[in-house]
């Protein structure tokens, strides 16, 4: 997202495109988030990470449910109405959110 925005655009507007783009971007999301929920009692901050990871479970399943052209439009909007610039912008927060994930666990 901060050095090669426009691909983290492409790749949001991919999202949902097929049906093995979608059923496999939502089954790899599964596995941090029941990581999450599996790690949380040996973490710092159990409740967080019980919370984070039934939130991610939760509305990955519900991805399953909903119709793919559903997901893809609604990605595909998205990176119509981001720009490149945005992406960067919001990078330095995936930086701290992983490094707060590291620190939970450490």
């Amino acid at each position: 997202m901060l050095f090669a925005p426009k691909k983290a655009r492409h790749i949001l507007s991919r999202a949902g495109s097929t049906n093995l783009i979608n059923y496999a971007e939502i089954t790899i999301r599964m596995i941090p988030a029941a990581g999450l929920i599996l790690y949380a009692d040996y973490s710092k901050y159990p409740d967080v990470f019980k919370v984070l990871g039934w939130f991610m479970l939760g509305t990955s399943l519900m991805l399953y449910i909903i119709p793919r052209r559903l997901h893809y439009g609604y990605s595909h909007k998205w990176s119509v109405l981001i720009k490149p610039l945005y992406f960067q912008l919001i990078s330095p927060f995936s930086f701290l959110f992983g490094g707060a994930l590291i620190y939970g666990v450490m």
